[in-house]
């Protein structure tokens, strides 16, 4: 690399800093041509036919690079790197870099200097694939300006718009009420059939259980005596089946058989 050459990087570099913008390079073809064109009388299409394809006015190295939104199709001298011209591209398609109708190889320029002054050119790669990469990098960067310019768009609009003030009042107070939940009740338990079971009578005691010989009989007999009456109490529902015996309460009550008079005083009736 020339020492012309090195000064011009080191140059366009402190340039590119002075500004706060920094310069990508997005594709750099080393070999295109580039042709004088004749003035296009009306609107139809560019041909590349209407060339002098055979005898190019100049040959040298495209090289692509963007600054901000813009990108600038640069052709550049192969050996020194020196600047030809340039043309900046602010949109693709359009009019600063267009197609022809009769090859994918060419395309016409719209070249600018310092002094805006512009003219149209034609450039040709000798290899299909260096124009294909040459049209997808100018795709690729506008695809990336337009969504850029979407994101700005969206995050203006947000700036703008109503806010939700979620933050206290001076004054304003909130309460909490932490552990003070409804409380369940719980179930009471259940016999197997599905009834609740009675508690005992208060200070009297459980009557044992009948003798094995009457285990399978359902009939509960009852006795005169005032004790029995007042035991028979929690069935007298069944009034059907109560039958009236003197001579098996031993049997049946044991020591709740005796008189009542012998019995404590909250059993007597």
């Amino acid at each position: 690399m020339s020492h012309y050459h090195n000064s011009h990087i080191n140059n366009s570099w402190t340039k590119m800093a002075a500004e706060g913008e920094y310069e990508s390079i997005l594709c750099v073809k080393p070999d295109v041509n580039v042709y004088r064109i004749p003035p296009r009388a009306s609107n139809r299409a560019y041909r590349a036919a209407d060339w002098k394809l055979d005898a190019p006015d100049w040959s040298g190295r495209m090289r692509i690079t963007a600054k901000g939104k813009v990108a600038y199709v640069k052709l550049e001298d192969k050996i020194s790197g020196e600047l030809f011209a340039q043309a900046p591209v602010k949109e693709y398609p359009g009019i600063a870099v267009e197609t022809v109708s009769d090859s994918s190889r060419y395309f016409v320029l719209r070249i600018q200097d310092d002094n805006g002054r512009s003219a149209f050119i034609g450039v040709g790669f000798g290899d299909r694939g260096d124009a294909f990469d040459f049209n997808v990098a100018l795709q690729d960067h506008f695809k990336w300006v337009k969504q850029e310019t979407e994101l700005s768009k969206n995050a203006q609009l947000g700036d703008s718009g109503p806010k939700l003030d979620l933050g206290f009042k001076e004054g304003q107070t909130i309460t909490l009420n932490i552990g003070q939940g409804k409380k369940r009740d719980k179930p009471r338990p259940q016999g197997s059939g599905g009834f609740g079971l009675l508690p005992p009578p208060p200070g009297g005691k459980i009557a044992p259980p009948p003798s094995s010989g009457l285990s399978n009989h359902n009939i509960v007999p009852q006795t005169g005596s005032t004790a029995t009456g007042c035991l028979l109490e929690l069935d007298s529902s069944n009034s059907n089946t109560v039958v009236q015996s003197n001579t098996s309460s031993d049997l049946l009550w044991g020591e709740f058989s005796a008189p009542a008079r012998y019995l404590p005083t909250k059993f007597a009736m």
